[in-house]
C-alpha cells in the first residue's frame, strides 16, 4: 500500500499533468472562432494553433536548468503561475498578439512540466509502487485531454464569447495546483546533492520509507555523486560516462513519437473521413480515442510495477506492428465498407495508452544519475516534443503523398524497430532504488 502522504504528494504534482493535457486539446473548440473574430490567414490560423506546441519545445529544452538551480518545488510553483496567467490572459486577451503571447507562455509551462513532475515524483516515491506514482502524471495528462473535450461541449453554442469560457475555466484547476504545490516538500535528493541539507531530506525519505534505514538511503545518494576514489562526480550530460542513458531517453522518446500517435490524436477526424467514414461519425470516432486512451492508461499505471516496464513495452509493441498493419492493409485494399479503420486504431489506441503512453515518463525519470536527472529528463522531453512536432506538421503532406497505406505501413516499421530496441537494449527498473539503476544503466 503506497504511503498516503507521498499519495497526496504524487496527485498535487500530476496536477501538472491534468493542466499539460488540459492546455493542450482545449484549443480545438476555440480555434474556428478565434480565426474568425482576428480574421485570421491560414498562416496566422496554423501560428495560433500551434504557437503553445514550439513554447512547450522551448519548455521541455530549458526545464532541467530551473529544476536544478531553484529545486523541484519552485519551478513547480512556477509552473502553475505560468498556466495560471495562460489561461487567465488567453480568456480576456484583446487581441490576436495578446492572446498568442498567453497561448505561448502556456505551452512554456506543458513543457516544463513534462520535465519537473515526472522529475520530482520519481524522486520522492518508494521504489515498489514509483512506476504507479510517476504514471499517474501521463493518466492525468489523457484526463486533462478528456475534460476539455467535455468543457469544450459544455461552454459551446452560439455566444462570441463561449471561446473565452474554453480558456477561461483551466484558471480554477490552475489555482488549485498553484495553492498545493505550497503543501508538498521539496525532493529529497536535490537538497542533499544541491544543497547539502541532509537532516532536511531525511524527514521527506523517513515519511516515503518508513520500513527502510534512511541513513542507508542518504548514504547511497551521496555515494552516487561520487567517483571510486570519493571524488565528486562532474561534467555534463554529453559526457561518454553518461551515453547509455542519453541513448536510452532519445531512442524512447523517438519511437514514442514515430508510431504516429499525436498524428492520429489531432488527425483522428480526417483519417476517418480518409477511410470513408461520413464526418458526424468521424467525430464521434475521435471521442472514442479519448476515451481508450484514458482507460487503458489506468489500467497501465495499476499494472506497471507488477509486470514492469518492459513486459508492458513488449506487448505494446507487438499489438502497435498489428494494429498500424491492419489499417495499412485496409487503405491497400480500400476495405472501407464497415467501420473496420475505427476499430483498428482503437484498438490501436489501447496498446499504445498500456504501453508508451503511460511507460515513457516513468522510465526517463528513472535511468538517469541523481547528478544529471533533470537535464537527461530534459533532452528525453525535448526529443519527444521535437518528434511530436515534426509528426504534426509533416503528417497531412506524408499522408497526401504517400497514401494512407505507405503512412501506416511506414508507422509500423517503426515499431518493429521498437520490438528490437525493447527485446535487446532497454533494462528493467521496476521495484529498483533510483541509485540501484544508475549503477545497472550506467556501468552497462
Amino acid at each position: 500500500m503506497t504511503n498516503t502522504k507521498v499519495f497526496f504528494w504524487a496527485i498535487v504534482v500530476a496536477l501538472g499533468g491534468f493542466l499539460f493535457g488540459f492546455d493542450t486539446a482545449v484549443i480545438s473548440g476555440a480555434e474556428k472562432a478565434i480565426q474568425q473574430l482576428w480574421d485570421l490567414n491560414v498562416f496566422e490560423h496554423g501560428l495560433t494553433v500551434s504557437i503553445a506546441l514550439i513554447g512547450t519545445v522551448l519548455g521541455a529544452l530549458f526545464g532541467g536548468i530551473p529544476s536544478d538551480r531553484f529545486g523541484r518545488k519552485t519551478t513547480l510553483f512556477a509552473i502553475a503561475v505560468l498556466y495560471l496567467l495562460s489561461s487567465l490572459g488567453t480568456a480576456l486577451a484583446p487581441d490576436w498578439i495578446t492572446f498568442l503571447t498567453f497561448r505561448f507562455l502556456g505551452g512554456v509551462g506543458v513543457g516544463t512540466s513534462s520535465v519537473t513532475a515526472p522529475l520530482y515524483i520519481s524522486e520522492i516515491a518508494p521504489p515498489r509502487s514509483r512506476g504507479k506514482l510517476v504514471g499517474m502524471f501521463q493518466f492525468n495528462v489523457v484526463f486533462g485531454i478528456l475534460v476539455a473535450y467535455l468543457s469544450n461541449y459544455l461552454f459551446g453554442g452560439d455566444g462570441a464569447n463561449d471561446w473565452r469560457w474554453m480558456l477561461g475555466v483551466q484558471a480554477f484547476p490552475s489555482l488549485i495546483f498553484l495553492v498545493s504545490v505550497l503543501f508538498v516538500p521539496e525532493s529529497p535528493r536535490w537538497l542533499i546533492l544541491k544543497r547539502g541539507k541532509v537532516d532536511e531530506a531525511k524527514k521527506t525519505l523517513k515519511i516515503a520509507n518508513p520500513a527502510t534505514d534512511v541513513n542507508q538511503i542518504v548514504t547511497e545518494i551521496l555515494t552516487s555523486s561520487q567517483h571510486a576514489d570519493g571524488s565528486e562526480i562532474k561534467g555534463s550530460l554529453f559526457t561518454s560516462q553518461y551515453r547509455t542513458p542519453v541513448m536510452l531517453a532519445i531512442l524512447f522518446a523517438f519511437f514514442n513519437q514515430a508510431s504516429g500517435i499525436n498524428a492520429i490524436i489531432y488527425y483522428a477526424p480526417r483519417i476517418f473521413e480518409m477511410a470513408g467514414l461520413g464526418k458526424s461519425s468521424a467525430l464521434l470516432s475521435s471521442a472514442g480515442v479519448g476515451l481508450i486512451n484514458f482507460l487503458f492508461t489506468l489500467i497501465a499505471i495499476n499494472s506497471i510495477d507488477r509486470f514492469g516496464r518492459r513486459t508492458l513495452m513488449l506487448i505494446g509493441s507487438v499489438g502497435l506492428i498489428v494494429t498500424l498493419g491492419l489499417v495499412a492493409k485496409a487503405f491497400y485494399f480500400e476495405e472501407f465498407n464497415s467501420y473496420s479503420v475505427p476499430v483498428y486504431l482503437f484498438v490501436y489506441i489501447a496498446f499504445f495508452a498500456f504501453s508508451q503512453g503511460a511507460v515513457i515518463w516513468v522510465f526517463i525519470s528513472e535511468i538517469f544519475p541523481n547528478q544529471v536527472r533533470a537535464s537527461g529528463q530534459a533532452l528525453g522531453s525535448f526529443t519527444h516534443w521535437l518528434m511530436a512536432a515534426i509528426i504534426a506538421f509533416t503528417f497531412p503532406y506524408i499522408a497526401e503523398t504517400l497514401g494512407g497505406g505507405n503512412t501506416f505501413l511506414l508507422f509500423s516499421v517503426m515499431m518493429v524497430l521498437q520490438l528490437l530496441f525493447v527485446w535487446r537494449i532497454m533494462p528493467e527498473t521496476k521495484g529498483t532504488s533510483l541509485e540501484q539503476i544508475e549503477k545497472t544503466v550506467v556501468m552497462h
